[in-house]
């Protein structure tokens, strides 16, 4: 083959070059018109107006309420959309640089260079699909040649966030990609590149129901954001792609995507650490209870209202988790009294504030849910500072009168109320203020005798204490605490003694704050006299002793009670500051063994007073002017000569017991117990020997005609002295009550069935 000439050949270049040029020219001419066009066809395309960044951050509300403290601090979180759970929003300065990293790397590595669309992604992209196509077509293998696809980078991926339709739409259609390439086009012009990555991470869903880094670093790995290492943060960056993807597909991504980030040394056991966190009980850390789960619940429903995600509580953080770590000490120590449950409130005395809420104790209780704060439960003589503090008011009683604390029958509806004292003895005659402070019943049934029920049951209604029934309902036992009533109610009905015998609503929401109307229930100086004898060490020895938990190293006043059976255990009292309320028992109303106050809700209520004075002195308070100061002189009764505090113009100097020498002859010998047309039916499972009917004479047994008197049953003698027993059989019976000359001094008639 011969070759051609030097001059023809460069002829041949001369012509042909110009050619290529041209074509090189015009190639890129088109490119360049593709690409101008391209630009203004997706902005003809882009939406009209694009939604702002502070509308987005306004509208991405978490799945939770937060319940604060009154500092701010978080004291729970409680679940109110259950269509997702999403954590509160976090900015890129809150968020561990090590995940800022990894999504960045793992989704959008030129994120900070290009204008909303990577167009050499894209590219690489569109190669690899169409690569996919022709092989598809061709029946080759299509396995391992495509990788992920789609070249959406952050932007693109936000606005199929932002947008529902999008996300509906299906499928990666030449549509979807155009709409979404447009689209972030017009973001990128509106929103700054820290904007679009913050609201990425914030609302890019994960896995299962998890959206966004917050609630997923809370949920994988127990912690916040800013605390994700790179091997953390390298597993959620990956559950970006495909966030419910196998365990094994995750472990081989995120490996790859360590090796990029330059730390290929975490991938040793990562296939552990993956399979471990993953199948973490997720949706249980996110819900789990933290430290204000009852007042969490009203806290919903509050921010439900009034659209709002956070709630600011009056509550102490401090002082609600010591309160809680008092409870489980103290249930621990009676564990073997049959006792599961227990409630504190704590109330601010000034304001109202609540202070601390633990509606249980938790994990030690079988119904943990159940807020015993809020719960009705049987008060006992937790109203009986309301009856006397009632009685002073009325110059019924004074501090210093004399109660009979012996056997009492009364008619109620069809049968006998026979009110007894908890250790079934009786103390004789005792003051008013040995009666309060020692807690003694039959005293306090005594007072409301002298009151009336009905005036008793108004006055609690004026304390808002919640009676749901009418005063006939409870008759005489309302002295005893015979109704169910609520911690919540009850405290703040104490809060009105330590106030000066004035009552207000109380609060526990910082931004629901109630108007201070302070309403007087009773006179500050009953209330004063009341907290004086609650306050008394030794006036409640005959009951607790000297030395019990009652007592505090600082001036308080307290009060116990004990439900039925044992079912309730209730300490309350007040402080200068504070008023503490403390319940124990069960959640299913079975019996303790044993526990009284001192031992029961005492403790609580004795730790909690001690915390909430640690820096904190606590004083009486000023005695008003209307209080009269006397010494007062008892005869006849085993109590001290003692100053003692008085309504003015109700003060005494002596006070002298009827079964004193010098009265006894004034007292006519009547029969106490049991009263006449009494009926009793003898029950016919116990044996009849071993039912008896106690008769008691109202005198004592140190009156000198004590031994005088004798009893008699249809004109038998029976007995000898003030009280004895008998074994009744059906019938009709008259008792006769004789002195020693025979002279009938009472007699009743009584029916056995």
């Amino acid at each position: 083959m011969t070759k051609p000439k030097k001059g023809v050949a460069a002829s041949l270049k001369r012509r042909v070059r110009p050619r290529v040029y041209g074509v090189l020219c015009l190639g890129l001419i088109l490119v360049l018109l593709l690409i101008v066009s391209g630009r203004m066809a997706l902005r003809l395309s882009a939406p009209e107006e694009v939604v702002s960044y502070a509308d987005t951050r306004a509208a991405a509300d978490s799945s939770y309420v937060e319940v604060l403290d009154r500092q701010g601090l978080v004291l729970d979180r409680i679940r109110q959309d259950y269509t997702k759970r999403q954590g509160e929003w976090l900015s890129l300065e809150e968020v561990s640089p090590s995940f800022i990293e990894a999504i960045l790397v793992s989704e959008d590595k030129r994120f900070y260079e290009h204008n909303g669309v990577d167009w050499w992604a894209l590219l690489n992209a569109t190669q690899a699909h169409v690569i996919y196509k022709i092989k598809t077509a061709l029946g080759v293998s299509t396995a391992n040649s495509v990788g992920r696809g789609g070249a959406s980078g952050i932007s693109m991926q936000l606005i199929a966030l932002l947008d529902p339709e999008l996300q509906t739409r299906g499928g990666r259609s030449y549509q979807q990609k155009w709409y979404q390439m447009a689209a972030a086009l017009a973001l990128e012009a509106s929103w700054t590149k820290d904007e679009i990555l913050e609201a990425y991470i914030n609302l890019l869903p994960l896995r299962g129901e998890i959206v966004g880094v917050s609630a997923a670093a809370e949920a994988f790995y127990g912690k916040y954001a800013f605390g994700l290492n790179p091997r953390e943060s390298a597993l959620l960056a990956v559950m970006a792609r495909a966030p419910n993807t196998s365990i094994a597909q995750l472990t081989k991504r995120s490996c790859d995507l360590l090796i990029k980030m330059n730390d290929s040394n975490q991938c040793n056991g990562l296939s552990y650490f993956v399979s471990y966190f993953l199948r973490r009980p997720h949706p249980e850390v996110l819900d789990r209870e933290h430290d204000a789960p009852h007042i969490a619940q009203y806290a919903r429903q509050w921010a439900h209202l009034h659209g709002k995600k956070s709630v600011r509580t009056t509550l102490d953080s401090d002082l609600q988790k010591q309160s809680q770590a008092f409870i489980r000490a103290h249930l621990s120590e009676l564990s073997g009294a049959a006792v599961q449950d227990a409630a504190v409130v704590v109330l601010d005395n000034s304001s109202g504030e609540v202070l601390a809420y633990i509606g249980s104790s938790g994990a030690m209780s079988m119904a943990s849910e159940v807020d015993h704060v809020r719960a009705p439960r049987q008060v006992a003589s937790t109203l009986k500072p309301f009856l006397y503090a009632q009685a002073l008011d009325e110059r019924r009683l004074t501090a210093a009168s004399l109660l009979n604390d012996s056997p009492i029958n009364l008619l109620a509806g069809e049968g006998l109320y026979i009110p007894q004292n908890h250790d079934r003895s009786f103390a004789g005659w005792v003051s008013l203020r040995l009666a309060l402070a020692s807690s003694l019943n039959i005293p306090a049934v005594r007072t409301i005798v002298s009151l009336g029920v009905s005036s008793f049951y108004h006055k609690l209604k004026e304390l808002h204490l919640p009676l749901e029934r009418d005063s006939e309902f409870y008759g005489y036992s309302l002295a005893l605490g015979a109704a169910d009533m609520d911690l919540l109610s009850l405290t703040n009905a104490y809060r009105a003694l330590a106030n000066g015998g004035h009552y207000s609503a109380l609060s526990w929401n910082q931004d629901e704050l109630p108007a201070v109307e302070k309403v007087e229930v009773f006179s500050p100086e009953a209330a004063w006299i009341i907290g004086h004898i609650l306050s008394d060490r030794e006036a409640r020895s005959y009951t607790f002793g000297l030395d019990s938990v009652l007592t505090t190293p600082f001036w308080s006043a307290v009060k116990t009670g004990t439900s039925k059976d044992m079912r309730d255990n209730w300490t309350v009292g007040w402080s200068e500051h504070y008023t503490v309320g403390v319940w124990v028992g069960n959640s299913d109303g079975s019996s303790m063994q044993n526990v009284l106050g001192v031992s029961g809700a005492g403790p609580i209520w004795h730790d909690v007073m001690r915390y909430l004075h640690r820096q904190r002195d606590s004083n009486a308070s000023s005695k008003p002017e209307q209080i009269a100061v006397e010494t007062v002189q008892f005869v006849g009764v085993d109590e001290a000569m003692r100053r003692e505090y008085f309504l003015s113009g109700t003060e005494m100097k002596q006070v002298v017991a009827l079964v004193s020498e010098n009265y006894t002859e004034a007292i006519r010998i009547k029969i106490q117990a049991p009263v006449d047309g009494t009926i009793l039916a003898l029950d016919p499972d116990i044996p009849s020997h071993a039912q008896k009917l106690y008769l008691q004479a109202n005198i004592q047994s140190t009156d000198p005609r004590a031994g005088f008197i004798n009893w008699y049953i249809n004109d038998i003698e029976i007995a000898n002295g003030v009280s004895n027993l008998w074994s009744p059989n059906r019938g009709t019976h008259r008792i006769t009550l004789k002195d020693e000359n025979a002279k009938v001094l009472d007699e009743v008639v009584i029916s056995v069935r």
